[in-house]
């Protein structure tokens, strides 16, 4: 019975979830801010491109 007791107070195992979920949630962000950067870097090059080609 006092096993049962001191895993049902211990919170190493709640606080590792919540560190799960705050770098999920991190690594969201970065991957919506790269493929946003990235769209406008394709467009860039690509205008480039065509600007390189017109010359």
């Amino acid at each position: 019975m006092k096993k049962l007791v001191a895993l049902i107070r211990d919170r190493r195992g709640a606080t590792a979830i919540e560190y799960g979920l705050i770098a999920a949630l991190i690594a969201v962000a970065a991957i919506a801010a790269m493929q946003g950067l990235g769209n406008q870097l394709n467009t860039t090059f690509g205008n480039v491109s065509s600007n390189m080609k017109a010359s």
